[in-house]
């Protein structure tokens, strides 16, 4: 690896309306590494990049870049120079092909007037070959899975000559296949000499994929490590400031004679749900495990009521429900914290009070009018509870980190008093502190006797926080393990369990 210093960041301030969001922050990055950038949400991260990429200007502090004074007034500017960020929400158009998402604005013109494709399909083609990547620039990028999305956005920014990319947590929504791709390629331009900054909040892949980890807290400078001399647990410290245990659990702590609260009977959908038939106990924690695609959220969403199913039972407490809408599940005591949170769980712009109460509302309605006093009172006192960090309850969602987002909507249940929680995915995008105190309330609430169905892609945590764990291939349960026999390889076997054709 080439320590050739890219870049140079010293003692970055930036502070808004008042809040002090970056204090004497510092950063490097030499070419041809990869930098992991840690921090709890909150820490400053993203306003560390903003700055680097012209969209905040810092009010204090130094930037060198490739040996020279840098400072660029918008995200062209830095683009120019060189230095690109690929977003975890990916921003290109999925109606053109993979060839017009990268030369858009650029295309090679004949006359002036008319687009010469086939010469600049022959240049995407002699960029992938570039940097190894197999995909075919005629086809139209909707028409390919987030990985390869990815794959476009980061050849478009070499396209322009990148010295510099920024990866905000790129791995968040791709399959096990997708990631090693992706980090084939990480190791191609690191061949280069292209200097990465990784944003992640996945311990293991910083582990993997980082030469150095830079840890920022509170808006602070933690400290700079080298990744090979440091653990996880080490790092895990410096981010909270903490120690966090994630010791997997070794016994279930439910008793064998729990009340089963939900069964559901061989439940069917076309081919994404087939013949899925399992019970849940009282205080049981079920974790349901697989890769992208198996249907553990095609099976949290018909038994919600947000999906039709084609066929199959579901029996609340021993008694045989209907349920055919989400409606319906909340009146039978189901509550569901969505996968997709931003856009079927979260009313961002509205306030805390709203989004904790809007699965009661009925309660506060006296003469037809909202007692907006109420609505708050009741809200307040579950969100106490949660230890949500919030100035107020008339706080906008948008405001709050993504941890205290999602206590938000646990809030919502409890006050509705769910007995059967399904956490889809329940620390997708959250920092380690954060999901620890959501590992602490879902423990506390199966004490309490509220049983939680938790959908998570990761094996770590599926281990951590399971009494039971169900496994699913392509549609159908292929297996059940009892925590004290669970382990990452018998999971993965199951998980890969594909019917014999």
């Amino acid at each position: 690896m080439s320590q050739e210093k890219l870049l140079e960041m010293q003692g970055i301030h930036k502070r808004f309306h008042g809040v002090h969001a970056l204090k004497g922050v510092n950063f490097d990055l030499n070419c041809g590494e990869v930098h992991a950038l840690v921090g709890e949400n909150g820490a400053g991260k993203s306003t560390l990049m903003k700055v680097l990429t012209g969209i905040h200007q810092a009010d204090e502090g130094t930037i060198t870049y490739l040996g020279n004074p840098y400072a660029v007034k918008n995200i062209g500017e830095a683009q120019a120079l060189g230095i690109s960020m690929i977003h975890q929400e990916l921003n290109m158009m999925n109606d053109l092909t993979v060839a017009q998402n990268i030369y858009i604005g650029r295309e090679p013109m004949q006359g002036g007037a008319f687009i010469r494709d086939g010469e600049m399909i022959k240049a995407a083609e002699a960029l992938f070959a570039h940097i190894g990547i197999r995909i075919d620039p005629r086809v139209k990028l909707g028409s390919l899975t987030v990985g390869k999305q990815q794959m476009v956005e980061i050849a478009k920014a070499i396209s322009r000559d990148a010295k510099l990319l920024i990866l905000d947590e790129p791995t968040a929504a791709l399959t096990l296949a997708e990631i090693e791709e992706l980090f084939r390629i990480m190791g191609e331009l690191k061949e280069k000499g292209i200097g990465m900054v990784y944003i992640s909040h996945r311990m293991d892949e910083i582990k993997r994929i980082s030469d150095r980890i830079t840890v920022m807290r509170d808006g602070e400078y933690v400290g700079t490590v080298n990744t090979a001399e440091v653990t996880k647990d080490e790092i895990i410290q410096m981010m909270i400031g903490r120690v966090v245990y994630e010791d997997p659990k070794t016994h279930s702590e439910v008793a064998p004679d729990a009340p089963v609260v939900l069964e559901v009977k061989n439940l069917s959908s076309g081919r994404t749900i087939r013949d899925v038939s399992f019970t849940l106990r009282r205080g049981e924690i079920l974790g349901f495990s697989g890769l992208m695609g198996a249907g553990r959220t095609e099976v949290a969403r018909a038994i919600f009521g947000a999906d039709r199913f084609d066929s199959g039972e579901i029996y609340v407490n021993g008694e045989k429900v209907d349920i055919h809408s989400p409606e319906d599940a909340i009146r039978h005591g189901i509550g569901y914290l969505s996968e997709d949170r931003k856009q079927f769980g979260l009313m961002l712009l509205k306030s805390v009070a709203e989004n904790t109460a809007i699965a009661s509302m009925e309660r506060y309605v006296k003469g037809g009018l909202i007692s907006d006093k109420a609505l708050k009172e009741e809200a307040a006192i579950y969100n106490a509870k949660l230890r949500t960090k919030t100035p107020s309850m008339d706080q906008a969602l948008k405001n709050l980190s993504g941890g205290n987002q999602q206590k938000v909507i646990i809030a919502r249940w409890l006050i509705r008093n769910s007995d059967i929680l399904i956490f889809d995915e329940p620390t997708r995008g959250i920092d380690v502190g954060a999901k620890s105190e959501i590992y602490a309330l879902m423990n506390e609430l199966s004490k309490q006797g509220k049983s939680i169905i938790m959908i998570s892609s990761e094996l770590v945590e599926v281990l951590r926080m399971s009494d039971r764990v169900l496994v699913m291939c392509e549609g159908r349960k292929t297996g059940e393990l009892d925590i004290s026999e669970a382990n990452q390889e018998n999971i993965m076997q199951l998980a890969t369990m594909r019917e014999e054709n």
